[in-house]
């Protein structure tokens, strides 16, 4: 088993060592997360790098990585636990066939282990090869209020209740990383349960950092040049604001169409590659796009 890190510049370098570039705030809470064993609650604009945090700290700790992608109308049931359906009704006609078995035994075998399915909340209370799991709870701002609370009561005793099966309780809590793209705010009772940390749009120096790691294949000259850009195109009044995860796919477009600078026209050809609304990309249309241009390459 991968051993936790140590200190705040040992979680630094163990997240950089898997291409991820934190600063030293998110490597503070990062590591008084693993350390205190509290979820993470990370907030940020979409495209800022918070699922990607669960992603290395999976990859560093060699942790298997589980994931529950919220949404509207996500409920604890779908959330922990499912009965398969269809391999019980099978099993049902199976014992009709056969002429029949005792209604209690029947009922028994139905609701065992056999036919549970689990859900990311149940499989990240089971036992793990290789040690507790990265629980990822994504978009958690998607979900409604009663999820919110039933979560609450999982991550304080990190257990979960099935009616047919009783309580299952977690030999060890996993690493749990909550994301929020703050489309509404979450209930402060789970965020007191959680240690916080906002994600913000990364300075140049890191962005090119991000840029270097993830996008090697580009040139400097190139990968400062879209930093510096999309720095510039952040500042301006947008529908969405490009996050890094735009900066990173662009500069790989670049590379797959051999740009090695930044042109208006080149810019007009992958707007689609960092801005995904059409009145966004209008916006960028023309002398807007060489105005941001020239003002990103005058503070080169």
């Amino acid at each position: 088993m991968t051993q936790l890190p140590a200190s705040i510049d040992a979680t630094q370098t163990m997240l950089g060592d898997v291409g991820y570039v934190a600063g030293r705030d998110l490597s503070t809470v990062v590591f008084l997360a693993l350390k205190l064993g509290r979820p993470l609650f990370l907030e940020g604009e979409a495209g800022v790098g918070k699922t990607e945090i669960a992603k290395a700290l999976a990859a560093s700790l060699a942790r298997r990585l589980i994931r529950l992608q919220c949404y509207e109308g996500l409920d604890a049931s779908s959330a922990v636990y499912e009965w398969n359906f269809a391999a019980q009704m099978v099993a049902i006609r199976t014992a009709e066939a056969q002429g029949g078995a005792e209604r209690a035994a029947l009922t028994r075998e139905l609701f065992s282990e056999d036919y549970l399915i689990s859900r990311p909340l149940l499989e990240a209370m089971r036992p793990q090869e290789g040690g507790a799991p990265i629980l990822l709870i994504d978009e958690l701002d998607r979900t409604d209020e009663p999820f919110e609370a039933f979560l609450l009561e999982a991550l304080s005793d990190f257990a979960v209740t099935i009616p047919e099966l009783g309580t299952i309780t977690a030999p060890e809590p996993p690493i749990v990383i909550l994301t929020s793209n703050r489309t509404r705010e979450v209930h402060d009772a789970l965020k007191r349960r959680c240690l916080y940390h906002w994600v913000d749009y990364p300075s140049f120096e890191r962005e090119m950092q991000i840029v270097t790691a993830r996008a090697p294949e580009a040139a400097e000259t190139l990968s400062r040049e879209v930093v510096a850009f999309v720095q510039k195109l952040r500042g301006e009044d947008l529908f969405k604001k490009p996050g890094v995860a735009e900066t990173i796919d662009w500069a790989k477009c670049l590379v797959a169409l051999d740009a090695v600078e930044l042109s208006p026209a080149v810019i007009a050809d992958t707007l689609g590659a960092i801005l995904k609304y059409q009145d966004d990309i209008q916006k960028l249309q023309g002398s807007e796009a060489k105005r941001l241009l020239d003002a990103a390459k005058a503070e080169l």
